[in-house]
């Protein structure tokens, strides 16, 4: 009864708008109210224990690394990067929006950063080509969701951290999959240009000079990754010591090699990471109080037992999840969805003989799904807000991608192999 309740308080708080980090702490307080055994100081000690975590470092660190990033010169080199490798093919500057929130997945590792970037650079001079803005827009929402899954996604970071997941294993999980939306989304923009003759025209042949010239510049951005996942496969370090040397990469480029990031920008820098590490820092702490009464009250083996006893087949399960993850990604943000549902799903991937690395990739993917549709989509929300673009339009350019994105889901549910290949191999 006290859950139906709490669930009941967390629902009206969401329809109401109230922010989520509260929203959570007040539902749980909820349930300590129905509650003669336990004391609310429980509530404090166990969001202040959700925080202490050297795990969750990583998280920090490497919202660090990405933010720097943005000071260090890095983004307009990897743009000139993707321009040039791109330029032979049809709708060239939409292609480039799509490899560049592949190759800046691995250094910012959040989707709305990235979104948020390419919809002030990209968005306006895709415009300027003869690109429908609501296409532009809801190309560039579409191709921002590659990052999540692109290591060191923040994401991966934190499904590691609540269901006990190896970190390595999902950072290699999420390469191929990423690769292969990546894929997916540049054979539409190919099939939406020569439909619409855009940026069809026979274009300038690639010369070595200029490939090498464009490599030059972004090859140490491009090598963060590879130093990432090298280093914790060869047992170098681990996730969160990967992040500190991040930051420390960041640093030395924005500073000692490329001299474009001043002591006043990485000042502005360092406070720009202090109030987005605190947002998710927040959530994360009452996630965990909220986690743990569910915890208390079995809830994730109720439902473990409820699944099982309707559904027997691991796909019917992989199409159950996926329904309900893009109805829960309408409403709910990505990150606290991870925080809420993680321990919830976990105990019933080993009911199905499901590896949590290949339904975690599935998961991230499901619910960043979300954050493209109304009524509460946040990729949608900003990118709709910086560049000016209705909602209705939005919402009616996005549908071809929408159908790509839930394909590719299938398809990671369906083809472990996709997901599970590095993994297997390097692990």
């Amino acid at each position: 009864m006290e859950m139906v309740i709490v669930l009941s308080v967390l629902l009206l708080l969401f329809l109401l708008n109230v922010p989520i980090a509260f929203a959570l702490v007040i539902s749980t307080t909820t349930y300590f109210l129905f509650q003669d055994s336990f004391s609310t100081t429980i509530l404090i000690q166990r969001m202040v224990g959700g925080i202490e975590s050297i795990p969750l470092l990583a998280i920090i660190f490497f919202i660090t690394a990405g933010i720097l990033m943005n000071y260090t010169g890095i983004t307009m080199r990897m743009l000139r990067f993707a321009e040039i490798i791109t330029r032979p093919l049809p709708g060239g500057l939409a292609q480039v929006n799509v490899v560049l929130s592949t190759m800046m997945g691995g250094l910012s590792g959040s989707n709305i950063a990235d979104a948020a970037m390419q919809s002030k650079i990209l968005v306006p001079e895709m415009v300027k080509k003869g690109y429908d803005k609501g296409f532009a827009t809801a190309l560039t929402a579409a191709s921002s969701l590659i990052t999540p899954i692109i290591p060191p996604g923040i994401a991966l970071i934190m499904y590691g951290y609540i269901g006990n997941v190896s970190i390595g294993q999902l950072f290699l999980a999420g390469v191929l999959p990423g690769l292969a939306l990546c894929l997916m989304l540049m054979g539409y923009v190919y099939y939406y240009a020569k439909k619409n003759n855009i940026e069809v025209e026979n274009k300038k042949r690639i010369t070595a000079g200029e490939f090498f010239f464009a490599l030059k510049d972004a090859i140490l951005a491009l090598l963060l990754p590879l130093i990432i996942i090298g280093g914790i496969r060869l047992g170098m370090f681990s996730a969160t010591e990967a992040g500190a040397i991040a930051v420390l990469y960041a640093l030395i480029l924005g500073l000692v090699v490329y001299r474009e990031m001043s002591l006043k920008q990485l000042l502005k820098a360092l406070i720009e990471t202090v109030h987005t590490s605190a947002s998710i820092l927040i959530i994360i702490a009452a996630g965990s109080a909220f986690a743990w009464i569910l915890t208390l009250e079995q809830v994730p083996q109720k439902m473990t037992e409820f699944m099982t006893g309707f559904i027997s087949a691991p796909w019917m399960f992989f199409i159950i999840v996926l329904l309900f993850l893009l109805l829960i990604g309408m409403f709910v943000e990505g990150n606290v969805a991870i925080i809420i549902l993680t321990p919830l799903f976990i105990p019933m991937l080993f009911s199905y003989g499901i590896d949590p690395v290949h339904f975690g990739i599935f998961f991230i993917i499901c619910l960043s799904i979300g954050t493209m549709t109304p009524p509460l989509g946040t990729i949608m929300f900003t990118v709709c807000a910086i560049t000016g673009t209705k909602i209705e339009d939005f919402i009616k350019n996005s549908i071809p991608f929408l159908i790509l994105l839930i394909i590719a889901a299938l398809l990671i549910a369906f083809v472990p192999g996709i997901s599970m290949l590095l993994p297997n191999l390097l692990f």
